[in-house]
């Protein structure tokens, strides 16, 4: 009986497990592919916000750079799949809490910053995230500052660092 109990605990503690890589492996997507999209609306991805997505992605979940580029292959997949922002927004709003929904917010700053055009489909995103208007400037200004206190030269992992910690960090 108690074998029984042990291997029914254990599968349950197992399928967790196996549940919380499957829920990370969708946020890691449907993050990437929301980030895809905002990389590319209106233009053509340009090599500067290619490069800064590389980097903030590989920088964020932690992954090495093949990791990173199949996430940004297949994030591009889904992007060209869907239909809107809503289906992205949607994943991350069940999954994400509001601290995960600013950082996403700031991800977002940081690769349309890269090349600095930014647009009215930028700030509709972060809105469908549930991120205030007043933390979504605040997110912008201190990535715009952040920018222009850089020398031209510096890399993306210490820019990602150096940003001033608005959420946790």
């Amino acid at each position: 009986m108690f074998k029984s109990i042990k291997t029914f605990i254990s599968s349950l503690v197992e399928d967790e497990g196996f549940r919380n890589r499957t829920e990370s492996n969708k946020c890691q997507l449907a993050t990437a592919a929301l980030l895809t999209r905002v990389a590319t609306v209106h233009i053509e991805m340009s090599q500067a916000r290619r490069d800064k997505l590389h980097a903030v992605l590989k920088l964020h979940f932690d992954l090495d750079d093949l990791t990173t580029a199949e996430l940004i292959q297949d994030s591009a997949a889904v992007d060209r799949a869907a239909v809107d922002l809503y289906h992205f927004t949607r994943q991350l709003n069940q999954v994400l809490d509001d601290e995960g929904r600013r950082r996403t917010v700031q991800m977002m700053w940081e690769i349309v910053y890269a090349d600095g055009r930014v647009n009215e489909f930028d700030w509709r995103a972060a809105d469908l995230l549930g991120v205030s208007t007043r933390q979504r400037v605040e997110l912008r200004q201190r990535i715009a500052a952040g920018r222009a206190a850089l020398p031209v030269s510096f890399n993306d992992r210490q820019f990602h660092r150096s940003v001033p910690a608005f959420i946790g960090d």
